[in-house]
């Protein structure tokens, strides 16, 4: 199994906007997991995410700790609207949380006539549990499938039709 996850998906909308979309807390609270995600952008700042109300619930009902940070990390490079690379670490989960950071690389590329070609690059050497999660559940119906492909899908939900794929 390569160290290497490579996740890809075409966007009709400005590079801008996918861009916004991606590190602004008030758009990316809006599709996936619906966890608002900080960026300091700029080469060491801070990047985490926060638990929503949501994920609290379901933790409390099911007797579980959900921590209020639960992803973290560091910009690496920032281009915008083209570029952005960063560490990344999922701390909602012990098992994941006890793995090493890895790196996630977002690239926004002009494919012609306003689209936008977004492709998601995770290296997760030595981090197995993170790589299983961001691969996501292939079964159809799987709470969406999960993992870096359910993501993108509902990014290019909410940028093209301004709805997300469970509001749909």
């Amino acid at each position: 199994m390569s160290d290497t996850q490579v996740f890809r998906i075409w966007i009709k909308a400005p590079a801008d906007k996918v861009w916004q979309a991606i590190t602004d807390p008030e758009w990316n609270q809006q599709y996936a997991y619906a966890a608002p995600q900080f960026f300091e952008l700029k080469k060491g700042g801070r990047f985490y995410s926060t638990a929503n109300q949501g994920m609290k619930d379901y933790a409390a009902a099911n007797g579980f700790d959900m921590p209020e940070i639960i992803l973290d990390g560091e910009v690496l490079e920032a281009e915008p609207p083209r570029r952005l690379v960063q560490t990344w670490r999922m701390l909602m989960d012990p098992t994941t949380g006890a793995e090493p950071f890895t790196t996630l690389t977002w690239d926004i590329e002009e494919a012609g006539a306003g689209v936008q070609r977004v492709t998601i690059t995770h290296e997760t050497p030595g981090a197995p549990a993170t790589a299983a999660m961001i691969r996501g559940n292939e079964e159809a119906g799987a709470e969406g499938g999960g993992g870096w492909a359910w993501v993108l899908s509902d990014l290019k939900s909410l940028l093209e039709t301004g709805k997300i794929m469970a509001g749909a």
